[in-house]
């Protein structure tokens, strides 16, 4: 398993990809929370990080299928998937290595983030910020981008074209995070289903733990999305 997951570290940062995946995430967050003027911080006139973890999630929904949309899908494509399953390796060692590789990408990719912490607590007035929010709103995303992780690395096994794979996972990612609260504000759902279909979907569970409230029910959530898509990855595997 860690032989498959130091491969996938070595060719990620092999090149500039990995390296402008950090970039931009950093980018795009920094020009929303510190330059555009309707989602800047100092619009907003409060010592919170609330701006960048509403925006993160929509920026993580693209960049994890463009870090996963590679990982099964160019091995099934070059051909190199055949000589993964003659090693001695079983499905699930070789799902489980490419999925922590991603996992420690999507580290390197948050832990910058950081700095804004930093910020935010310099530019306070009284020095002061909700760090209990702030670490459960992290715990949050990261669970969120390990959801996505799973969600990509199992539509990039159904393909071998890496672009198929990114726009796959990119609109079950979207599905899953966003189409039940969608859905569950249907006017036939208002008073009765519309609690327990929010629930179904990730946004609700990460806005939970986003109150700086670690729930076993949130936590037992994300685990079962994660087992279940990583276990139609390897029966997918299976099959091929």
């Amino acid at each position: 398993m860690w032989s498959i997951c130091k491969k996938e570290l070595q060719q990620f940062f092999s090149n500039l990809s990995g390296y402008i995946a950090i970039a931009l995430f950093l980018l795009i967050n920094g020009l929303f929370l510190f330059v555009l003027k309707d989602s800047s911080i100092f619009d907003f006139g409060y010592a919170s990080l609330d701006k960048f973890f509403e925006l993160a999630p929509w920026v993580l929904l693209f960049l994890v299928p463009a870090i996963t949309m590679r990982t099964l899908a160019e091995e099934f494509k070059t051909g190199t998937f055949e000589i993964l399953s003659t090693s001695p390796l079983t499905r699930w060692q070789i799902v489980l290595g490419k999925y922590v590789s991603v996992l420690i990408v999507l580290l390197f990719v948050i832990l910058p983030t950081f700095i804004y912490v930093y910020s935010i607590k310099s530019l306070s007035a009284s020095g002061g910020i909700d760090t209990g929010g702030i670490a459960g709103s992290y715990i949050g995303l990261f669970f969120l981008a390990a959801v996505f992780a799973a969600i990509g690395l199992c539509c990039s096994g159904f393909t071998n074209n890496a672009v198929v794979a990114f726009l796959l996972s990119a609109a079950a990612c979207l599905l899953i995070y966003f189409g039940f609260s969608a859905i569950s504000k249907l006017t036939v759902f208002q008073g009765g289903a519309d609690y327990y279909i929010e629930m179904l979907g990730i946004d609700f569970h990460y806005r939970s733990i986003s109150r700086g409230v670690l729930d076993s029910r949130d936590l037992v959530y994300f685990s079962s999305i994660i087992f279940l898509f990583l276990l139609i990855t390897v029966k997918n595997l299976h099959k091929k």
